[in-house]
């Protein structure tokens, strides 16, 4: 415990007096050597030294008023423009709805063709592989086996093509053609698959039509409902590093594009039948439900036998987001089976569930899924009481395993309640059964035409095909067929979709000019971003979408809310807010002001915001067309441009551009010397005021490369860095300059060569005064190469211009202190010697009381420098040197402790939800060895055993097989089907930062014979805090120690099951399709999907037996 007595302060009760009198007397109290704790009053006096002497070494070298003065000299070369937040949001938006409004003009002709297309087509039903044409996108493909060795291709008619390097595409392709995949536990060969093929192929004339009409066009896709997808242009489909499990209709986008918003309960019958084999089925065909919904769905999971049970801490409906999924995945897994049936106890509970009008929900179409083994009950009383006669709830029902229960009440449910009835009797058959129920919600949305015809843009995903982070506009399909009665056909047929690039929307938004703590940004209607500079996947998985919340893109404030909130209802605003950010390093917290502006994007979900610091309201555009023209001679060169050739920099110091796209020719390069020189032979070739070149970006470097110069020249050169133990000065500019001087110290220089992603530039524009930064060193750093390096530490500010009454900062400085040389200064400085005094010419004794100080008492006093992050800048103690830059709490967590219970930090926790882990241990649980079903020998004889789903789906048991080690595992295969050797993981982040008290603490650390005096005082000017106190005198005060790196968050942290009953604001799509008077219901039921043909199944059963008695026979987990 502390007790702290903060100068000036009234203390008006008795009792803590008594404590203030009781520090006062340790304070005054000499120890038995003679020296007694410094008085308040000395280590305020020792604080101003401190100050004094960074302020005059800062004021020296790093040149701040000398570079006003420059720019103030050079003001006929720039002029001093304004950002206007509410004009440069209505541009931008503008321009985002222009380009995607002509991706949306290239998605309508595709659709209306396609439904053309597809009526004009007449089936085939002896149609034959030979008979069809096409690039089979995985027949190039090479797949290796889990034993590593190359599965041997199928023979396929595929065409042969050849592809040339795109950059649009980053890829192969070939845009005479376009290219099919199919997903490899689907029959090619099967006549829906074949007549699927041969009327989409007159889509490739349309895919090219397009793409003359519009060359920056992105892939082009058709995803059918049969599960074949033909993009354009064509390109191998990307080898995984098993079987490809791909399916078009598992991908966000067909989901969001096939079907209105769904509110889906669960329920799987646990009563003891169910056990076993069916058991693991239901389970994962809970997992593969899942996967079907989407963030605008809300869904719910319950077991049930004699009595029905959430298998969650979920207690309603709740959104099917990334995060709630994975928590039913994990709970999933652990249902027992046992009692017996009762689906009055499941449907009532799922009827109730669905009723519930008092939670956020999709309010659209409402369904039932209930898995089984069979069963006799078929509950009418529950459906006339809760769905009859509207039926507005849907009833899907599923026959799990190999059973001979009579499946009849099954069916009767599904049928009566205008939903599916379906049979997963193995593995194999869950992936298919379990997405087909989208063509039965389709239904009302085929039969309302064209008002049902809504381009709707999805939230942010991977690419399968490699392009990166993209959004899909998607337009649904319809099948527009009548049949012999004039009815209207009311299946849908796909859903088209059309790619965009991240990249190309974010090339529209300004970036420079907005400085370095601008940035734009962008959300859609459940708040996550589709820009933002903090949204940084640091995994692919093609499976899941690319959810971050705006909220935890960014330190989540009730401001921030209330923004949210109406970006989501389509309004624009504006709002000056005080609110918290994290440094780019995501080390320190700032308190910053901020100008958000936003407006909705015209015709889309999406919403535009603008976020402006109060400096960066103007900016500087430099303007050297008179000066370029004057050295368009022959061999006179720009005199600016020569101080960033390499030969210049021993007398002016080293040079880092930053690597921007100056020109449209110049090759990026991560390494700055190499960037550089393509820099110069680019110029070389070209003229600053070229038409291929970014004027604004070229002539700012230009510009501030002369004014970096001028003042090297003025200030740098005359001085002797040495004398003040500095290592470099150094200047970083807005235009993307940054120059250390002298040219040496640039080997050491570790910040990145673009200064709006260097976080010391970033925080001096947020603060005022001195920010240091001394090198971050994690928990374990031990400092072993201390005695060959010499540790910098950066000191810098930020330069504020003010010209004709507006302010701004085009520019930071600074100065990199030796580490060792300053601790003795500092030692020095926090200390009773005078410049006069000599070290150790003071005496003290036991009958002459005398202060302890920093320098000759370091053996028994603490002092450090501590930076407002809580990490060590500087200390009197040696054995502390090696731990600069460590969180203070590694180095004495007792007294680190204590600066944080006495309000001199602040705690800030927050999560990172974009992370990626090394794989954790499975535990065994559900991961025992796969069942099988095994056919009798009476199934083998029997021939119609044969062409039934059992045998297709033997093959695909061991398609999946090869594809998952372990099918039950709660993971998830990264990127459908790439082998996860990382997975994407949620990681806590605590960061520390200055309270808003500024007084002058002395506290006890009260710990009985241990306890300990301690002095702490902010220093005006800069990010530093003071402290000085006793050295522990024993070890029996153990303080818990303060976290600050960065952890993996432990399970269920955050809790979502806490965060479900606070849900975040959200909007659904406007338009519901759930209902329509005229829908056939008649179609309700079957347990097979299209069947092979004997021929081939014969085929694939004795491949599945070779493969089993070969001398790498399967593993166990392979038999499914």
């Amino acid at each position: 415990m502390a007790m702290a007595a903060p100068t000036g302060s009234a203390v008006p009760v008795a009792p803590a007096l008594c404590g203030h009198l009781a520090l006062l007397l340790l304070l005054a109290a000499p120890a038995a050597h003679g020296y007694s704790f410094p008085q308040q009053h000395t280590m305020q006096y020792w604080a101003r030294r401190l100050e004094q002497e960074i302020d005059g070494v800062m004021r020296i070298f790093g040149g701040v008023q000398q570079l006003r003065g420059i720019y103030n000299e050079n003001r006929n070369l720039f002029e001093v423009k304004e950002n206007m937040p509410r004009k440069l949001v209505e541009k931008v938006a503008g321009d985002i709805e222009s380009l995607l409004a002509k991706k949306v003009r290239a998605l309508k002709r595709l659709a209306n063709a396609a439904e053309k297309f597809q009526k004009a087509h007449h089936w085939q039903d002896n149609i034959r592989e030979e008979d069809i044409e096409y690039y089979d996108s995985k027949a190039d493909t090479e797949y290796d086996d889990p034993d590593g060795e190359e599965i041997e291709r199928e023979k396929s008619n595929s065409l042969k093509l050849e592809f040339t390097d795109d950059a649009n595409f980053k890829t192969k392709v070939n845009y005479s053609y376009a290219a099919v995949q199919i997903p490899t536990d689907i029959y090619k060969g099967s006549t829906v698959i074949l007549n699927e093929l041969n009327w989409t192929q007159a889509l490739e004339d349309v895919f090219i039509e397009n793409r003359k009409e519009d060359p920056s066009l992105l892939w082009q896709v058709f995803g059918s409902a049969t599960g074949v997808t033909r993009y354009y242009p064509a390109t191998p489909w990307r080898a995984p590093n098993k079987i490809d499990l791909y399916d078009v209709r598992r991908r966000p986008w067909y989901i969001q594009g096939a079907s209105s918003p769904k509110d889906m309960v669960i329920i799987v019958d646990v009563s003891g039948s169910v056990s076993g084999l069916t058991l693991k089925l239901m389970k994962t065909s809970v997992y593969e439900m899942l996967d079907t919904l989407s963030d605008d769905d809300y869904v719910n999971v319950a077991s049930f036998n004699e009595k029905a049970k959430p298998v969650s801490c979920f207690k309603h409906l709740v959104q099917a987001n990334i995060r709630n999924k994975k928590v039913f995945k994990e709970d999933v897994q652990g249902m027992v089976a046992k009692g017996t049936t009762d689906y009055k106890a499941g449907f009532e509970y799922a009827f109730d569930q669905l009723q519930n009008s008092n939670i956020t929900r999709a309010n659209c179409n409402k369904m039932i899924m209930m898995f089984t083994d069979g069963g006799e009950d078929r509950v009418q009383d529950v459906f006339e009481k809760y769905n009859w006669p509207n039926k507005t709830v849907r009833v899907f029902t599923f026959s799990v395993g190999q059973h001979n229960y009579d499946v009849t009440p099954l069916q009767w449910m599904a049928c009566a309640n205008k939903g599916y009835y379906f049979e997963i009797p193995s593995i194999g058959a869950i992936r298919i059964n379990t997405q087909e129920y989208l063509d039965v919600l389709g239904r009302p949305m085929v039969l309302a035409g064209n008002r049902a015809k809504q381009v709707q843009w999805t939230n942010v995903y991977q690419d399968a095909l490699g392009l990166g982070l993209v959004v899909t506009g998607t337009l649904p399909v319809f099948n527009l067929t009548e049949d012999s009665s004039d009815r209207k056909n009311q299946l849908i047929l796909g859903v088209m979709g059309i790619d965009v690039a991240l990249n190309d929307i974010k090339r529209l938004t300004p970036r420079y000019n907005l400085g370095a703590n601008g940035y734009v940004f962008a959300i859609d209607l459940n708040g996550y971003v589709l820009l933002h500079p903090n949204l940084q996947p640091q995994i692919i998985n093609f499976r899941e979408p690319v959810t971050l919340d705006f909220l935890d893109a960014e330190l989540e404030d009730e401001n921030k809310e209330e923004i949210r909130r109406s970006m989501i209802d389509g309004n624009d605003g504006q709002r000056f807010i005080k609110t918290l950010i994290k440094s780019l390093d995501e080390q320190y917290i700032d308190e910053v002001f901020r100008t958000y502006t936003w407006a909705p994007i015209k015709s889309t979900n999406y919403s535009l915001g603008l976020v402006l610091p109060p400096y960066s309201t103007y900016y500087i555009q430099a303007n050297l067309s008179d000066q370029i023209l004057q050295v368009k001679l022959p061999n006179i060169k720009m005199k600016d441009f020569e101080y960033l050739l390499p030969n210049s920099f021993e007398s002016e110091g080293h040079v880092f551009i930053a690597p921007r796209e100056y020109c449209k020719d110049l090759d990026l390069s991560d390494n700055n010397t190499e960037f550089l020189e393509n820099f110069i032979a680019l110029m070389e070739k070209v003229t600053p005021d070229s038409k291929q070149c970014d004027n604004f970006l070229l002539h700012n470097l230009i510009l501030d490369t002369g004014i970096t110069q001028q003042l090297v020249e003025r200030v740098w050169k005359d001085q002797d860095l040495n004398t003040y133990s500095l290592l470099a000065v150094f200047a970083a500019t807005d235009g993307g300059i940054t120059r250390v001087f002298p040219n040496k110290a640039a080997d050491d220089w570790e910040e990145e060569p673009e200064p709006f992603n260097a976080s010391f530039y970033r925080r001096s524009l947020d603060n005022k005064g001195y920010i240091f930064k001394p090198p971050y060193r994690d928990a374990g750093y031990r400092g072993l190469d201390l005695e060959n390096n010499t540790i910098g530490i950066l000191v810098s500010t930020a330069v504020e211009l003010s010209i004709g009454g507006k302010t701004l900062k085009p520019a930071v400085v600074g100065v990199k202190l030796d580490l060792e040389a300053w601790a003795e200064k500092f030692k020095v400085l926090a200390s009773n010697r005078t410049d006069r005094d000599q070290l150790g010419a003071r005496r003290c004794d036991p009958s002459t009381s005398c202060e302890m100080d920093c320098e000759a008492n370091n053996k028994d006093l603490i002092c450090v420098l501590i930076d407002d992050g809580g990490f060590l800048v500087l200390s009197n103690q040696e054995d502390h040197w090696y731990q600069v830059g460590k969180f203070f709490s590694e180095v004495d967590a007792n007294l680190m402790s204590a600066l944080y219970n006495n309000s001199f930090y602040t705690r800030k926790e927050s999560y990172d939800f974009q992370s990626v882990c090394a794989p954790e241990a499975q535990s065994n649980t559900g991961a025992a060895p796969r069942g099988v079903f095994v056919p009798t020998v009476a199934d083998l004889l029997n021939l119609a055993w044969w062409t039934s789903a059992a045998a297709w789906s033997l093959f695909q048991q061991f398609l999946y097989g090869l594809t998952y080690s372990s099918w039950f595992q709660t993971e998830e295969v990264a990127g459908d089907s790439m082998e996860a050797r990382e997975t994407s993981c949620i990681m806590k982040q605590t960061q520390y930062y200055f309270s808003t008290v500024n007084a002058t603490y002395n506290a006890i650390i009260d710990c009985g014979n241990c306890s300990r005096l301690f002095h702490a005082q902010r220093l005006a000017n800069t990010n530093l805090l003071f402290v000085v106190a006793d050295k522990p005198l024993c070890s029996q005060c153990e303080s818990i120690k303060l976290l600050q790196a960065e952890v993996r968050a432990p399970p269920r942290d955050p809790n979502q099951c806490e965060l479900v009953d606070r849900p975040r604001y959200r909007k659904g799509p406007h338009i519901c399709f759930d209902y329509n008077a005229t829908e056939d219901t008649s179609d309700c039921g079957r347990g097979a999907s299209f069947a092979p043909s004997l021929g081939v199944l014969l085929s694939l059963q004795l491949l599945l037996l070779y493969s089993s008695a070969s001398r790498h026979p399967l593993p166990p987990a392979a038999c499914l």
